[in-house]
Formats: structure tokens, C-alpha cells, sequence
């Protein structure tokens, strides 16, 4: 479990995170939720060590994660997708994994084997450079570099961005597979409030910082107010 309690962080001036505060419980899936410049990816980027806190704690079960080294987080089993699908364009779909699997509790062969096959369209393309996969196949190969080390957290910052409806819906449906077959512990970050809500356990809203809502997913689908002022229209 992640549990996050009165979190505020700063740039300079601007104050991005505003006494946050929830919990995403192991083996369900968080989804955080809000406009562009809600507090989101800023988050992510807290959880992970990225970015330091000015106030408040991040524990993972037990174990604070607040003045942790990155590194450290990710061998502690808090695996980080960021924004923009995170691989490294000129490396092969192979040389992209063991970068992942640098951290790993398993052995590399036994890694990449589980790894294709969850996403046997990366086993095809190994040998393929990162630059000349879909934005979709991109995605998989993102998520797959975090998977391969075997997180029990796995952050996932707007995975469905750029990607067509369709292409959506099936890495939507991966994820709460991935959730089901492997307890993973997922908060996922999305503008895209439909596609999050349908597969998550529970929605955490942010406005300029601030949570707005903490409940679970279908009592937000059900509130018409927060629907309209704070995601739009969420069928």
C-alpha cells in the first residue's frame, strides 16, 4: 500500500501539491485524475523521489519513501512509467528491457520470457529499435522496462496519451489484468477520466493541488457535479 499524507511540494513560488492526502491499496487500482496543471504528473514524481516534498510523508507499507534516493524506491519494488512513454528511441525493444532489468529479482532470460510473453508484440520486434514501434507498441515497451524488474508499485503518468480509442481499450484492459494476476499496487494518472474509471478501484480528483474527491471509482461516475466541474462529461 502507498499511503500519502498531507504532501505539499513547490516549485519556486508555485505551490503544485496542497496537503495531499489518500491511500491506493495493494492489489487495486488508483486512478488520479484532473486537469492540466492539477498536480498530477508532480505527484508521481514525489512517490517516485524525483521531486521533494516540502511537508507531509509517502509511506510504502511500512517503509518511508519521503528523502529516499530514487534509485533506492526502485529496489524497494516502486516501478515509474512516466509521461511521454519513457524509452530510449535509438536502443533495440531488447536493449530497452535490461535497462529495466538492471534492478530485477529474477534472472534476465527468465525476465524477457515473461515479458513477451505479456506482450508477445515485443517478442516479435526484439531485435526492432524502440523509434520504429506505434505509439502503442511504444507504450507496451514502456510498461514492459518497469514490469521486468518486478515492482509491487507500479506508477503509471497518462499512458493512454496520443494513443487511438481502440489501442486505449486493450492497454486500459492489460493494466487491469496485469493488477488482477500480480496484486500490483497501480496508481494511474490520466486526463482520460472514461477510459481510467472503467478499470479502476478507486479515483482520486486534484484541482490546482488540492484533492477535491477520494472515493471509489464508481461513486465518482455516479456524482454528476464532480463529473461536470472537475472531468467533463464521463460516460
Amino acid at each position: 500500500m502507498i499511503d500519502v499524507d498531507e504532501l505539499s511540494v513547490s516549485y519556486g513560488a508555485v505551490q503544485a501539491l496542497r496537503g495531499v492526502s489518500f491511500q491506493a491499496e495493494t492489489g487495486k487500482i488508483t486512478a488520479v485524475l484532473g486537469a492540466n496543471g492539477a498536480g498530477k504528473t508532480t505527484l508521481l514524481r514525489t512517490i517516485s523521489g524525483l521531486k521533494q516534498p516540502t511537508s507531509g510523508t509517502i509511506h510504502f507499507d511500512e517503509t518511508p519513501l519521503t528523502k529516499t534516493k530514487p534509485e533506492n524506491i526502485a529496489r524497494l519494488g516502486v516501478g515509474h512509467v512516466p509521461e511521454g512513454r519513457g524509452v530510449i528511441s535509438e536502443f533495440t525493444v531488447e536493449e530497452n528491457l535490461r535497462l529495466g532489468a538492471m534492478t530485477a529479482k529474477v534472472a534476465l532470460a527468465k525476465g524477457l520470457a515473461e515479458q513477451y510473453e505479456l506482450f508477445p508484440v515485443l517478442g516479435e520486434r526484439r531485435k526492432q529499435h524502440a523509434a520504429k514501434l506505434s505509439g502503442g507498441e511504444r507504450q507496451m515497451l514502456a510498461m514492459s522496462r518497469a514490469l521486468i524488474a518486478q515492482p509491487s508499485v507500479l506508477l503509471l503518468d497518462e499512458p493512454s496519451l496520443g494513443l487511438a480509442p481502440l489501442v486505449t481499450a486493450q492497454l486500459m484492459h492489460t493494466i487491469r489484468d496485469l493488477c488482477n494476476s500480480k496484486s500490483l499496487t497501480v496508481i494511474l494518472v490520466e486526463q482520460n477520466a472514461s477510459s481510467a474509471l472503467r478499470i479502476a478501484d478507486h479515483a482520486v480528483i486534484l484541482y490546482l493541488g488540492r484533492v477535491v474527491a477520494n472515493d471509489t471509482a464508481a461513486t465518482v461516475v455516479a456524482d454528476e457535479n464532480l463529473r461536470q466541474y472537475y472531468l467533463g462529461v464521463v460516460e
